[in-house]
């Protein structure tokens, strides 16, 4: 359980509010769906489109609501955004029609680039310098085991498959934000940061290097997409591998993640070291490509040999990826924008979220072979490019002294 847990103090609160958070998502990742084609009656174009909008509008926002969080408080605007979003959630079970859908969406999708923003900007003003990517990796690891025990709880629910049973499921998700908001006035107060008084207000979109660096990161997460949606598919389509497998290789993966991405956050914590993370992470993941391409047209045996070193593969690669993300965005962060920074580098999580369905599918699944070696000789690339783009950003700017980190109120 050590293992598992941050020393008392702000990282234990951050990963316990996290748990709390995540489990409720849980519950709805799981059932949202089915409620929304079932219970509200929308057809999935509808439920598609709008979850669309919805990312495209967090991909628009992130940047702005990281700045609310420098200049008012980022422990106060994470709170407040997940008493929105509560309030949001709770909302979609008076939801009877698409633009209602939409209405209510927006509004979660704002507090929740709220809520990403700040959290950010909380772990620099509660956490230690050289601590930050260390906790980032427990909460991601948090993070896997919340969604996991929402989503089986969820289970019940959809087996019950009634309005009342999911509307159950949305008020767990809404109270769990709730409470995530009450564990978090634990942290100390984090003061504000005054805005430099010349140059723009939103400087992290103004900083070339770290937006390259923002843009070739989020083209590396397409790698989630490979796991999630093109391995799925290319075992049910292209190999003799039985379907059950695909559990237990998501399996694999969060069993990993949650074992290993502490550990795997080690020497990232400077900008140079997370670099290097981000050219391994590349090539990980190209060897992963490389073995999933070869599990095709070959005995079953085989291929769920193949598969499941892929997957263990991927897996590597996407603990120094995230690692490396953590370490070169907080790295290059200034002192007053760390809100704004985490969220511009959100920013490339989404762009990644949002092209990789097609990315993936075409090139894994059309394709075949050919271009899951494409899509390796991709993330090589990726890879690479990231430690000059982090020289580039690191001769550009002075560092400034970072304030104490405060502790627990």
């Amino acid at each position: 359980m050590r293992r598992l847990l941050p020393e008392p103090g702000p990282a234990r609160v951050l990963t316990l509010a996290t748990l709390v958070r995540t489990v409720g998502r849980g519950t709805w990742l799981a059932a949202s769906a089915l409620f929304l084609t079932r219970s509200v009656g929308l057809s999935v174009g509808q439920v598609g489109l709008g979850l669309s909008v919805f990312a495209l509008v967090g991909l628009v926002a992130s940047t702005p609501m990281g700045y609310l969080a420098d200049r008012h408080g980022p422990r106060r605007i994470q709170i407040v955004a997940l008493l929105a979003g509560s309030g949001m959630t709770a909302l979609l079970t008076t939801v009877r029609s698409f633009p209602a859908f939409l209405a209510v969406g927006i509004g979660t999708a704002l507090a929740s680039a709220a809520y990403r923003g700040a959290q950010g900007a909380v772990i620099a003003g509660a956490i230690p310098a050289e601590q930050r990517v260390r906790t980032r990796a427990y909460l991601r690891a948090t993070t896997n085991v919340g969604i996991s025990v929402g989503a089986a709880l969820a289970g019940i629910g959809i087996a019950v498959d009634t309005r009342a049973s999911f509307v159950a499921l949305i008020l767990v998700n809404a109270v769990s934000e709730l409470a995530a908001a009450a564990i978090l006035t634990r942290l100390a107060p984090i003061p504000p940061v005054p805005a430099p008084a010349t140059g723009p207000r939103l400087v992290a979109l103004r900083d070339r290097p770290f937006l390259a660096f923002t843009v070739l990161d989020g083209l590396m997460s397409m790698h989630f997409g490979l796991l999630n949606i093109a391995l799925p598919l290319w075992i049910a389509q292209h190999t003799s591998a039985p379907r059950w497998l695909i559990s237990v290789l998501l399996l694999v993966n969060t069993t990993m993640v949650v074992l290993f991405q502490v550990r795997a956050s080690r020497g990232t914590e400077q900008i140079t070291g997370a670099a290097r993370a981000s050219r391994r992470a590349g090539l990980a993941i190209a060897a992963a490509c490389a073995l999933f391409a070869a599990s095709g047209s070959v005995p079953t045996s085989v291929a769920i040999a193949l598969l499941v070193a892929g997957a263990l593969a991927h897996v590597i690669g996407e603990l120094w990826h995230s690692a490396a993300g953590w370490g070169i965005s907080f790295g290059l962060a200034p002192a007053h924008a760390h809100g704004q920074y985490q969220g511009a580098y959100a920013m490339g999580m989404e762009l990644g979220g949002m092209v990789a369905p097609v990315v993936v599918t075409t090139l894994a699944v059309a394709w075949g072979a050919p271009g899951w070696l494409v899509l390796g000789v991709m993330f090589v690339g990726l890879g690479l490019l990231v430690p000059p783009v982090v020289r580039w950003a690191a001769r550009t700017r002075t560092l400034e002294p970072e304030a104490e980190a405060v502790g627990v109120a």
